[in-house]
């Protein structure tokens, strides 16, 4: 049985990689952090959004654009939106 083509989004490709730097850029600032405590606070709290990032890029390179993928892009976008409000780096 063939394989089903994945479908490909070159403004996906490109919220998945700001998301990757953005992820990469506030876990610096988090590891930044002097007090041992703060940082683990704010690095618990960004578990979360690290995780979605991490799995919809995987879920894209494996799958391509599906509801899935545009669902965890949401919930990335949602879940950052919430961190930022909540926590000031």
């Amino acid at each position: 049985m063939a394989r089903k083509r994945r479908k490909l989004s070159k403004e996906m490709e490109a919220e998945i990689k700001a998301a990757q730097k953005k992820v990469e850029f506030v876990s610096a600032m988090i590891r930044d952090i002097r007090e041992e405590d703060i940082q683990n606070e704010y690095a618990e709290a960004f578990a979360q959004v690290h995780a979605s990032c991490s799995h919809l890029a995987q879920l894209y390179v494996s799958e391509g654009v599906t509801e899935e993928s545009e669902g965890t892009l949401a919930l990335y976008k949602g879940l950052l939106a919430r961190f930022e409000e909540e926590y000031e780096l």
